[in-house]
């Protein structure tokens, strides 16, 4: 038996503890912990200063946490934390910041990418990977990486598409991120669209309307396409190069998303546009940068890049966005 003298117990205890952190933090890279989070066991943290980003690979590979000063923009519905899914069973939607390949109405079902489990590494300082299983029905297996920057909210989010196969595969990143709801979107449109109104509706049903009718809630301003509330159909393709988009959140995030363009390339969905925003009533929103539609030969892969910030900014009361303060302060800020 050990004897621990009166007036010892703290000092101890003191010391095995630092000798434990020690010891934990030694064991992962500067910035980085495995954690459980939203219920999810073996999350990685990516964390500076005031900035963590918690990637869960229970789930479809996904970013459950984005926040800043402890604020965070992704939407997780707390009626699915820790939920899980296993094949052949039924599917369902998943929140969170999940990302997916397309063209979405010819590929074949991949529940197993969007809902399975992924394994999750950590890679170097606040730096991780996510890879999905080989999934023989498209023939593709999928990687995501991700790295945070030292010292700002700047999150480098790659994914990469492998051809697995022993055929061409035609296929194009497509992120959907789930955005806190009731905030307001806005895009630079490009002048010489396409689209007669710069934008396209989707809906009701299979119908894609190329003169949606105008609605209080979305407006073409100063050359913006912006979404200040719940819109009479929630879906939008939008005709833009200009390679970013804003979400400005109730509680005074400004969450930005560049990527690139390419606007003499093929966009694989059906009006091809370069960006979908999916705007939920006031639950949530989803911000869907896409990218041109790839050849990918067998045994190739294909990589696309979404740079992601997040900055305090004032939601304003009457919705009113200044825009050309929006995109001055993108410019300087979001490099």
């Amino acid at each position: 038996m050990t004897t621990v003298t009166r007036g010892t117990t703290g000092p101890i205890l003191l010391v095995l503890f630092l000798a434990a952190a020690a010891t934990y933090a030694a064991g992962t890279p500067e910035g980085t912990a495995w954690v459980e989070s939203h219920g999810y066991k073996g999350c990685i943290l990516l964390e500076n200063g005031d900035v963590r980003v918690v990637l869960d690979p229970n789930l479809g590979g996904r970013v459950i946490e984005y926040s800043l000063k402890g604020t965070n923009a992704i939407y997780m519905d707390p009626a699915q934390d820790g939920r899980m899914w296993q094949p052949g069973e039924p599917t369902f939607d998943p929140t969170g910041g999940r990302c997916d390949i397309g063209p979405e109405e010819i590929i074949a079902p991949h529940p197993e990418l969007m809902l399975g489990k992924w394994t999750a590494a950590i890679t170097g300082p606040r730096s991780a990977r996510m890879t999905s299983v080989r999934h023989a029905v498209t023939g593709i297996q999928l990687v995501r990486d991700f790295r945070l920057d030292k010292t700002t909210s700047h999150l480098l989010f790659t994914q990469t598409i492998r051809n697995i196969s022993g055929e061409t595969k035609r296929y194009f990143h497509w992120g959907r991120t789930f955005a806190v709801g009731g905030g307001i979107f806005a895009m630079p449109l490009t002048p010489d669209s396409r689209f007669p109104q710069g934008y396209i509706n989707y809906g009701p049903g299979p119908v894609i309307n190329y003169r949606p009718p105008q609605h209080p809630n979305v407006t073409v301003r100063d050359g913006f396409f912006v979404v200040t509330g719940e819109p009479p159909l929630p879906q939008y393709g939008i005709d833009s190069f200009a390679g970013w988009m804003g979400y400005i959140t109730r509680s005074n995030l400004l969450f930005v998303k560049r990527y690139p363009v390419y606007p003499d390339r093929p966009y694989g969905e059906i009006p091809a546009p370069p960006a979908i925003i999916w705007y939920n009533k006031e639950e949530m929103c989803e911000i869907e940068p896409i990218a041109p539609r790839e050849t990918i030969r067998p045994g190739k892969s294909v990589s696309f890049t979404e740079d992601w910030w997040l900055f305090p900014y004032p939601y304003p009361p009457d919705r009113n966005v200044d825009l050309k303060a929006l995109n001055e302060f993108v410019d300087k800020k979001a490099r």
